[in-house]
């Protein structure tokens, strides 16, 4: 199994697809990457050689992923949480973030149904 970026990515895929597995990298930024780095993207992992890897590995490290990403992104949320912007408040009620309806889904968001007392259906 190789390891690019901390991530084990699956040997039996298309390297096309195993890269997907790496946080930040979509199916469009690998196929990006593999081209600038001249590697078919319906190659299999175990397929490549160790340069090929190295030549994938420099390539991904010109964009940010993983831990970097991740810690932008958790960055962004508390500034908006700091700023009291909507999209801050919703995300510190629990509440979806960006105009879903919440009176009959958002079950992700909001957790576990709650009971309300002393309410009887007629």
């Amino acid at each position: 199994m190789a390891r690019i970026k901390g991530v084990d990515i699956p040997n039996d895929k298309h390297i096309c697809i195993s890269l997907t597995y790496i946080y930040g990298i979509g199916r469009k930024l690998a196929k990006q990457i593999l081209k600038e780095v001249n590697i078919d993207p319906q190659t299999k992992t175990k397929d490549l050689s160790q340069e090929d890897l190295i030549k994938i590995r420099d390539e991904i490290n010109k964009h940010l992923t993983e831990g970097d990403l991740r810690r932008e992104v958790n960055m962004n949320i508390k500034t908006k949480m700091e700023i009291n912007s909507y999209q801050g408040t919703r995300h510190k009620k629990g509440l979806p973030v960006r105009g879903q309806r919440t009176n009959r889904n958002a079950r992700t968001r909001k957790g576990k149904g709650k009971t309300v007392a002393n309410k009887k259906k007629v």
